[in-house]
């Protein structure tokens, strides 16, 4: 009891008032022959304590004890107003020496006609109302409620303002402005905010292609050093409640995927046709995995995204490919017969699971087509070369070898290019299954030719290679050829690449391969720099031998080329450049050539032509023309390049790494090679618990 008046004492007076009563209450308690304990345990001594504690009190202080003084006498000014259930006092009653505590109510000032002068009217209940500025719409207290307040409000927010008279603030006020209703300000809470915050987390990660992981132990960290120097340490302790563990990192990845899948599948199902880029590969933990890229219109332009990326549990035959397709295809009721087109690695003459997965889906859509990737028509057809060209191009493969396969032998290289000031270090390295560096490869070895020649040793059989000037003729032209060739295959990939662009590179190539060709005969070698370079620094020309294997080599890639890319009538040149036609295309009927008369006829659409790319010219007719629109976006809609797989494999390749052999990258390829961003507030919106870790 002692220890309780203490404390309300001590909330309410200094310490010398305090001690003064605690001395009078020990002379009081020890006048009685029985200890303090049991003093207080008998009721009547007990209420004669209380109210000699109440007698000492009153006699100390001319106020009344135990009542707590108002915010507004207590507290400083910076300190916000309380509400009124906060404001509990506590009373000593005398009549029954007992502590009660009671509730008063805080005064409410009423809102007056007369304030508007000063630029403010009221705002809430007409019994309680706040008060509303009506220039700056800012809020006040019930409090502010007062002449001053209100008038030290005008002149020191609105000082431009402080002499006008009621009339203004009145015509102000009724302006209609001021009468549209507040739009409500939508605020998200702090587990809604960090649940948003983690899943743009989440999809950052999965972009990057990084580990789980590495939400918690770097990114949280990294944020939480730069809030804190930015702002200050209450602010760094809003980032602990976003959750970036490595399960809730996946979880989030999951969703995503789902929601760009979802999206995905929504527009495959109001599209007017679509078609399939499909291959297989093995992945690091030995799965083999399914890549299938589907490309249709959407929103007037030609979007191009992963339609699935599957692991084929048992064997990896044309049928369980076309199945893993076909069951996806029926859980999202798909149609088949919207299926214009399906580009794989597979010739039609090859006998393989890819092609026999590509009949089996043209036997579900009729009208569908196939093709053969022309990146690999190309790469087929760059192989054919003369005999003595051939061997140059193995021993050179020899020599590459020979150093790049002894890491001590690249060391040393790379310390003799150092001393000797050469241009690079180190050869590259080549592959058949890298193809495409092959002249790179080469260049560099040319290059390096002298660092190389000072390097071998004489007891390597091909040392001599080095010194002859006709193999290093060879090897220069090869050099210069591969470089071409590997520049118009680049050209060639990409996104959104047609069967047009594809046949206008090829054109030009054959070209450029006759003017070569002729070029040669004639011993003119400026079309190729590493070789005609060559020539000038020995002051020496080409033999009459290695002239007839150059033009040898050229004139059978020529034809080879055409073997693998025909020339045939194209009946849809029309689609390629509308406004260059002048007679009826056979592919077309007559309703859809008098459209496209209207077409080419309109200068606004010519207008439009010379600025758009191909598929987005067309694709923005299809509301105007839509007959000879639809019928020009068929003819886009295929694939010509296996460019997306590949790509789509590389990517899978560098996130599931061989340190993280059990990890479902299906997930995190939608994600990755998809164009569709997903929507983040719609799948926070779904979640019925808005916690930052579900």
């Amino acid at each position: 009891m002692i220890a309780h008046l203490l404390c309300i004492l001590s909330y309410n007076f200094n310490t010398f008032l305090i001690l003064n009563v605690y001395s009078k209450l020990t002379m009081f308690c020890t006048t009685n022959t029985l200890p303090m304990d049991l003093l207080l345990k008998q009721g009547s001594l007990k209420q004669e304590v209380e109210s000699f504690c109440y007698q000492i009190v009153s006699e100390s202080n001319d106020q009344k004890v135990g009542i707590l003084q108002s915010e507004d006498e207590q507290l400083q000014p910076s300190v916000s107003k309380k509400s009124e259930d906060e404001l509990s006092r506590v009373k000593f009653m005398s009549s029954s020496n007992k502590i009660t505590t009671f509730s008063k109510k805080p005064k409410r000032r009423k809102y007056d006609e007369s304030y508007l002068s000063f630029g403010f009217t009221y705002f809430g209940n007409r019994d309680a109302p706040h008060a509303q500025c009506v220039l700056c719409k800012k809020i006040l207290s019930n409090s502010s409620l007062a002449p001053s307040k209100l008038r030290r409000h005008l002149e020191t927010k609105h000082a431009a303002y402080k002499d006008k008279d009621i009339s203004f603030f009145k015509q102000h006020l009724d302006s209609p402005e001021n009468n549209k209703p507040p739009t409500p300000k939508i605020v998200n809470t702090d587990n809604e905010s960090a649940t948003e915050a983690s899943y743009n987390v989440s999809y950052h990660i999965a972009l990057s292609g990084e580990a789980h992981t590495i939400g918690e132990l770097l990114i949280k960290p990294c944020a939480k050093d730069v809030v804190m120097r930015m702002f200050d340490e209450q602010y760094s302790k809003k980032i602990d409640a976003v959750q970036l563990s490595n399960s809730t990192v996946a979880r989030r990845i999951k969703d995503l995927a789902a929601d760009i899948e979802e999206e995905l599948v929504c527009r495959l199902k109001i599209c007017d046709g679509f078609s399939l880029q499909l291959d297989e590969s093995a992945d690091v933990s030995g799965l083999a995995v399914l890549l299938v890229f589907v490309r249709y219109r959407f929103n007037k332009s030609i979007e191009e995204d992963l339609l699935l990326c599957e692991s084929l549990q048992s064997n990896a035959t044309g049928k369980e490919i076309f199945n893993c397709i076909d069951s996806f295809m029926q859980k999202h009721e798909i149609e088949w017969e919207k299926c214009v087109d399906v580009c794989s690695d597979a010739s039609r003459a090859m006998d393989g699971k890819i092609a026999e997965a590509v009949t089996l889906i043209k036997f579900v859509a009729p009208e569908s087509t196939s093709s053969h990737c022309l990146l690999y028509r190309h790469a087929l057809a760059v192989k054919i070369m003369p005999t003595s060209l051939k061997n140059v191009l193995d021993q050179a493969v020899q020599i590459i070898n020979y150093i790049k396969a002894r890491p001590h032998q690249s060391r040393l290289l790379k310390i003799l290019c150092e001393e000797m000031g050469a241009q690079h270090t180190a050869l590259l390295l080549n592959t058949e299954v890298r193809w495409l560096s092959r002249g790179k490869v080469l260049v560099r070895l040319f290059e390096l030719r002298r660092e190389l020649l000072v390097f071998m040793d004489s007891a390597f059989r091909l040392s001599d290679c080095l010194t002859n000037s006709s193999w290093l003729l060879r090897l220069a032209y090869l050099a210069d050829i591969f470089t071409k060739l590997n520049e118009v295959n680049l050209s060639m990939q990409g996104k959104n690449v047609t069967v047009f662009t594809v046949f206008d590179k090829m054109s030009s190539l054959l070209r450029k391969l006759e003017f070569w060709a002729s070029s040669v005969e004639e011993e003119n070698f400026d079309c190729f720099p590493t070789l005609s370079d060559f020539l000038t620094e020995i002051n020496s020309t080409v033999d009459r031998d290695i002239c007839s294997a150059i033009v040898q080599h050229l004139r059978g890639l020529r034809s080879t080329l055409l073997k693998y890319f025909p020339v045939t009538n194209d009946n849809n040149a029309w689609v390629r450049n509308p406004f260059t036609v002048t007679v009826k295309p056979a592919s077309l009927v007559a309703r859809d050539y008098e459209s496209l008369i209207d077409l080419t006829s309109d200068s606004q659409v010519k207008q439009n032509f010379s600025e758009l790319s191909l598929n987005d010219f067309w694709s923005s007719l299809i509301q105007e023309y839509p007959s000879i629109a639809r019928r020009a976006v068929r003819v886009l809609l295929p694939f010509a390049t296996m460019h997306l797989c590949e790509t789509g494999f590389s990517y899978y390749a560098a996130t599931k790494t061989k340190y993280r052999k059990r990890l479902d990258a299906a997930p995190h390829m939608r994600i990755r090679l998809s164009n569709i961003t997903p929507n983040i507030k719609r799948i926070c919106d779904k979640k019925t618990q808005k916690h930052c870790s579900h």
